[in-house]
């Protein structure tokens, strides 16, 4: 059972190292971000449709069972990834991700809205921590910065990002993560697809081995392998974890993209992460 444990821990972990590039790349990338979003899911649902044609999944059959969750769950993840890279494009990948990364304790309030849970003291006292570390990211909150507008679509982000992780670990339990992923890209291309009617395509070419990372490494792998740990952790246990995701990202970032954030924000996301280590060794225990 302790090597189960670790087990999980491990590909949970490699996972949000996958997902964690999503950060840089956001950034990276000159293109519009529900064009980005577009390609990233064209991808990935093709490598996920082919990998569940492989494993003879039976398509039709879950995505008619589970229609409706599907439809909603996949709505609200277009709405977090969209959210998400202009959060990125507008304040940069240390405040975009960290206010993105609240989503774990918008999950453990809204928790037991969903299930027959109880919210535990200790995480009255995460959501202090959550808010101060929010406050450190950008202490002169004005609406006319760019840095201000990309926390609060951050937090936008991270909102939707929690409801859609509640509703699919509420309505579908026995689904494939792989399979899941493959029907939200699906509804994540028809939804954006009048894009195209918007934006220029000029430099799109030129973008297509970042979107083929993106669309494979970061979505294919890296959200399949966080879906399947929901079957161990509970969705707040494996969101808070989830939040070492920063980390990586900001690491990266300074890696390739020479992106220094400013000390404030260290400060903020040490607070907000700090809940990374509490949390996992609470879930041991328990």
């Amino acid at each position: 059972m302790k090597n189960q444990h670790y087990s999980y821990v491990l590909l949970l972990n490699l996972g949000m190292l996958c997902i964690s590039t999503s950060g840089p790349l956001g950034r990276f990338i000159p293109l519009p971000p529900p064009l980005i979003i577009w390609s990233r899911a064209l991808v990935a649902f093709l490598v996920l449709g082919a990998y569940c044609v492989w494993k003879k999944e039976n398509i039709q059959k879950e995505f008619v069972k589970n229609s409706t969750t599907l439809i909603l769950s996949g709505t609200l993840l277009t709405v977090h990834w969209v959210t998400y890279f202009f959060a990125l494009q507008w304040s940069g990948v240390a405040i975009g991700m960290l206010s993105m990364f609240t989503f774990p304790i918008i999950t453990v309030f809204l928790e037991p809205l969903f299930f027959k849970t109880k919210l535990h003291p200790i995480h009255l006292l995460f959501g202090v921590l959550i808010l101060i570390g929010i406050y450190m990211l950008v202490p002169s909150f004005d609406l006319e910065s760019e840095q201000s507008k990309g926390l609060l679509i951050g937090l936008c982000s991270a909102l939707t990002y929690a409801l859609r992780n509640l509703i699919l670990k509420k309505r579908i339990q026995k689904v494939n993560g792989s399979l899941l992923m493959f029907y939200q890209m699906g509804i994540t291309i028809i939804l954006l697809f009048p894009i195209f009617l918007v934006y220029p395509l000029d430099t799109y070419t030129a973008q297509i081995p970042y979107l083929l990372f993106l669309g494979i490494v970061t979505t294919a792998i890296g959200h399949t392998l966080f879906l399947n740990s929901l079957t161990y952790f509970t969705v707040a246990t494996a969101s808070i974890m989830n939040s070492i995701q920063p980390i990586f990202g900001i690491l990266l970032a300074f890696l390739f993209l020479k992106e220094i954030p400013p000390s404030s924000s260290l400060i903020g996301g040490g607070i907000i992460l700090i809940t990374v280590v509490i949390e996992s060794l609470r879930s041991r225990k328990v």
